[in-house]
């Protein structure tokens, strides 16, 4: 396996912080202990979570009225991959990377060759008909007025075919699912019938469901607002949920944590996406205002928390949901790779405070009525430090005690800025 790391970065980086490491993990260890808590065994499910980083998320992004590239960004997708093998290297959270077809359309044996040889596989592909595609001559017609839900049937007929070709794509490279967020909507009272939208886009992806292999699934990802400011065709959680009911047993609905009004109470739409046995997976991002698309766990690090209580309780629920995570942010201000590494640790560092939990005691609490305990219990849990557990991890599995510090230390960024054209930038367009 080749990395895009130095041989030798990561050991002297935790050669120079083990010392410190180990006294924190015992101390940690000597803590829970005292609750009942084995650190090696939580070490262990914690190594055992991984989540997917999106191949369009090595890029840097951008809003609605600029974007402000960085040194060094990839040209395409091999460069890509080789920043996601760098995150996976050291940050060790994330062996699967996400394409978004066609931005990263290559030749699938060659796209399997690299990722092999990096040491990372392919997680759900994401179709793309939010945009019009100029250079695709399978993409001929514009998306401007919707596509899986467009009034007229041969935009419809492209949009499917075009998601029909993502699928052969991922199955030759190894994915097992699909991903459909379309930007259909409208922007002015009366400018689409919001019943006949609806129904179109049931029809259409009818059809993309017909088209998956056995074993493959489907998710409807849903968006709140954004292109369209009126009316989105799958707006809201329910809209989803009535259309992955609708559409079969191969149909799952993804959360994406920044798709939702400020203030709404995502993981209790986890927990009844679990119950109704319909929850796919997950988008992880942080939002203040909106769909920000922020680095998970950078602003309300404790709803994170709240999602992950949900799934460990859910326990063999959601084991046999088998549900896909991956990041879904858009980075304008830092270095990419930095951001993905870190967002990988957060979102782990949700999922073991989550584990810290004593369910039994929680429960009792709750069917006690002791709101103020029952509060208490979870907010211990949240409050405790649980990176060494999180280095633990990292470094058993070969990967940094402290990621960020050996990224920089290794300068891989000043490297391949050198080798990489610099970027102009844009007058605007959301990444």
């Amino acid at each position: 396996m080749t990395s895009p790391i130095e041989a030798g970065v990561i050991e002297r980086h935790n050669a120079s912080l083990r010392a410190d490491h180990e006294a924190d993990f015992h101390s940690l260890g000597e803590r829970l202990a005292r609750r009942g808590l084995d650190a090696d065994a939580l070490v262990d499910k914690v190594a055992r979570f991984t989540v997917a980083v999106p191949s369009w998320g090595t890029g840097t992004g951008g809003t609605r009225f600029a974007r402000f590239p960085g040194p060094g960004e990839p040209r395409g997708i091999f460069e890509k991959l080789d920043d996601c093998a760098v995150i996976q290297a050291l940050g060790r959270a994330s062996p699967a990377v996400s394409l978004h077809i066609p931005w990263d359309k290559a030749d699938p044996a060659e796209l399997k060759e690299r990722a092999d040889a990096l040491g990372l596989r392919f997680d759900a592909m994401n179709s793309n008909t939010f945009q019009d595609h100029p250079g695709d001559p399978n993409q001929p017609l514009s998306y401007k007025f919707g596509s899986l839900s467009h009034a007229d049937p041969a935009v419809r007929d492209q949009a499917v075919r075009h998601n029909v070709e993502t699928i052969r794509i991922g199955e030759a490279i190894g994915s097992r699912a699909l991903t459909v967020w379309i930007g259909d909507g409208s922007n002015f009272a009366g400018q689409s019938d919001l019943s006949r939208a609806f129904d179109r886009y049931i029809e259409s992806m009818k059809r993309i469901v017909e088209a998956l292999p056995e074993g493959w699934r489907v998710f409807s990802e849903h968006k709140m607002y954004e292109p369209a400011f009126y009316s989105t065709v799958v707006s809201d959680w329910g809209t989803s949920l009535m259309a992955a009911q609708e559409l079969g047993t191969k149909a799952f609905c993804l959360v994406d944590l920044g798709h939702h009004a400020p203030n709404t109470n995502i993981e209790q739409i986890v927990a009844r996406l679990i119950r109704a046995e319909k929850l796919g997976g997950f988008h992880f991002n942080d939002s203040r205002y909106g769909d920000d698309d922020l680095d998970a766990g950078s602003i309300d690090p404790f709803r994170l928390f709240l999602v992950f209580n949900e799934l460990v309780e859910a326990g063999e629920r959601l084991d046999r949901l088998e549900p896909a995570h991956m990041i879904d942010q858009s980075h304008n201000v830092t270095d990419p790779i930095e951001s993905l590494i870190r967002s990988g640790a957060e979102i782990r560092r949700a999922y073991a405070q989550a584990l810290l939990v004593d369910r039994a005691e929680l429960r009792g609490l709750q069917d006690e009525g002791d709101a103020l305990l029952a509060s208490d219990r979870l907010k211990a849990a949240f409050r405790t430090d649980v990176e060494p557990l999180l280095a633990e991890a990292r470094r058993r599995a070969g990967g940094a005690i402290d990621p960020i510090r050996a990224y920089r230390a290794s300068g891989y960024r000043a490297r391949v800025a050198a080798e990489r054209p610099a970027v102009a930038g844009s007058g605007g367009g959301i990444v």
